[in-house]
């Protein structure tokens, strides 16, 4: 077994917004992109920082459900979607985003699509999918022909939150209000630039976001696995890290591929020995 059976939720994460999670005795994956190019249509590849990244997928277990918050490629990978497919056993995606896994071959009866608030129970585990501020689409003539959003994720021991992308906006509140506090939240921070201020936070944003939903311990994802922006790769964890302890907020960021909890803290910046 990939994870120990612990009483308590364990979490991988596989950077950008990758991650694994093991929470009342199910595996669950969220954004499964771990292939090696996060934009295969454009003139230019954005190349993955790691290589074999894919190869991870050999040593998966049996995904009992995998959430996906919308369709572009650093979020749905076709590649790493084609290894996954004998091992998942449930799909819940954002609305009109089905039609990306049934053209790939995934049955429509093992998918369930979700509109913003909508809520299910999968065998004894809570999901809602949250609002967001972004957009869709994966290529010239589907703009926006899906949803986008974040997700919920609460058992009787613990209460998780997945931001999702997007900007700053007030549905972090209403998140909160709605379905907080949270003992943990893996919140966007990353790949972002002032001409798309609107669609991706800054760090100082996605703190406050943070604060807002009532998230009791923050992480900083959607960074440390490509460059899609100008900052440096290391400026978002950093900055993160820095704003979130100044506001009292209490922030981890573990390194790609070690097992942790949410009651565990890392402050050592790792990814200053890969600078």
């Amino acid at each position: 077994m990939f994870f120990a059976e612990p009483s308590k939720a364990q979490m991988v994460w596989y950077g950008h917004s990758a991650i694994l999670m093991r929470i009342m005795g199910k595996t669950i994956l969220i954004d499964p992109m771990l292939g090696a190019d996060a934009s295969p249509i454009a003139p230019f590849k954005t190349k993955r920082f790691s290589p074999d990244t894919l190869k991870l997928v050999d040593d998966f277990p049996t995904i009992d459900l995998m959430l996906l918050s919308h369709d572009h490629y650093d979020h749905l990978d076709l590649a790493t979607l084609q290894k996954l497919k004998p091992k998942i056993r449930q799909y819940y995606v954002a609305l009109g985003c089905a039609r990306h896994l049934k053209h790939w071959g995934i049955s429509e009866s093992n998918i369930k699509e979700f509109d913003w608030w909508q809520h299910s129970v999968f065998e004894g585990i809570e999901i809602t999918f949250t609002p967001s501020r972004h957009f869709s689409g994966r290529g010239l003539t589907d703009r926006s022909q899906s949803l986008w959003g974040g997700w919920a994720i609460k058992t009787p021991h613990e209460n998780i939150y997945f931001s999702g992308d997007g900007g700053y906006g007030k549905h972090f509140k209403q998140v909160g209000d709605r379905l907080g506090p949270f003992d943990f939240g893996f919140m966007e921070c990353g790949q972002y630039n002032e001409n798309w201020h609107q669609i991706h936070m800054f760090p100082q944003e996605a703190v406050l976001a943070a604060k807002e939903a009532k998230v009791s311990k923050a992480m900083p994802v959607h960074w440390g696995a490509f460059a899609l922006a100008q900052h440096s790769w290391t400026e978002p964890a950093e900055q993160f890290v820095a704003v979130g302890r100044k506001d009292n907020l209490m922030v981890t960021a573990p390194p790609p591929g070690q097992i942790f909890g949410v009651t565990d803290t890392h402050d050592d910046a790792w990814w200053a020995d890969h600078v």
